[in-house]
């Protein structure tokens, strides 16, 4: 006999529609969850990776949240892609708007 829910559903419970499991219903492949660790939005946990911003693929960072952890309403993951270099003439993000700009990102060094 098998208890509690299974890793691979997406809610532990089916009569409880604002809690999921985040790890079954990611979509981007730089966000990485562990099992059992659920969401809680009653206005839709499904929607979870709208809470992780400025999450860019070219900037190569990754969002790795363990196993049974336990995410409220109203997180907000920034991602790295919020920094701007301020080093510079500009803090302007010339480099994530596309077009060509891409081929000008500025370096970290000094």
């Amino acid at each position: 006999m098998q208890y509690g829910s299974k890793p691979d559903a997406i809610y532990p419970n089916e009569n409880i529609k604002s809690v999921c499991c985040i790890k079954n219903i990611i979509t981007r492949p730089n966000i990485f969850v562990g099992d059992y660790t659920y969401y809680d939005d009653p206005n839709g946990p499904e929607k979870f990776e709208e809470h992780v911003t400025h999450h860019y693929e070219f900037i190569g960072d990754k969002l790795v949240i363990g196993k049974f952890c336990a995410i409220a309403k109203g997180i907000e993951f920034v991602m790295n892609g919020a920094n701007h270099r301020i080093h510079s003439v500009t803090t302007y993000p010339f480099n994530i708007m596309g077009n060509g700009w891409e081929k000008a990102t500025p370096t970290l060094a000094a």
